[in-house]
């Protein structure tokens, strides 16, 4: 069957004994655009630094990219829409770099299907230069899948 012949999936509607019908999700995944696929977010604007080597890393290879801060703590809705919308917008994964706590790529995790790479950062007040950060994004509890790199390894291959 042809993907144009694909029929579209019913969803329950609210109202019940009632169906709505949706579009096929991957209908137009083979489409190029010039959307960015790649978000990379970050909780702070000093952060900035070393969430510029991922954006650098993407841009040398051709890969559109955006850049956003947000905080999950101060701006937790911010970061749920976000998270919400990437994959609608284009986005195919998601880099949060994030320091302290590091709450925001687990996050974005539980409001995406969207794979989710931690950069855990140290900063002038983390303790023991980072390991607080690494640990957090490192043990994300089963259910809210982030993928972890090391500490300020936002660019993992060195040319």
């Amino acid at each position: 069957m042809e993907e144009s012949q694909v029929p579209a999936r019913t969803t329950p509607s609210p109202v019940a004994g009632t169906e709505v019908e949706t579009q096929v999700e991957h209908q137009f995944d083979e489409l190029e655009v010039d959307a960015p696929r790649v978000g990379i977010v970050m909780g702070s604007k000093s952060d900035m630094p070393v969430m510029e080597k991922a954006k650098k890393e993407l841009d040398e290879r051709s890969i559109l990219s955006e850049v956003r801060v947000m905080s999950a703590h101060r701006d937790p809705d911010v970061v749920a829409e976000y998270a919400k919308n990437a994959s609608a917008r284009g986005l195919r994964v998601i880099i949060a770099g994030a320091g302290l706590a590091a709450a925001l790529p687990g996050v974005v995790a539980a409001h995406t299907d969207l794979p989710v790479i931690g950069v855990p950062l140290t900063s002038s007040t983390s303790v023991a230069g980072g390991l607080d950060a690494l640990l957090a994004i490192a043990q994300m509890p089963p259910g809210v899948p982030v993928a972890c790199v090391g500490v300020g390894a936002a660019k993992i291959l060195d040319a």
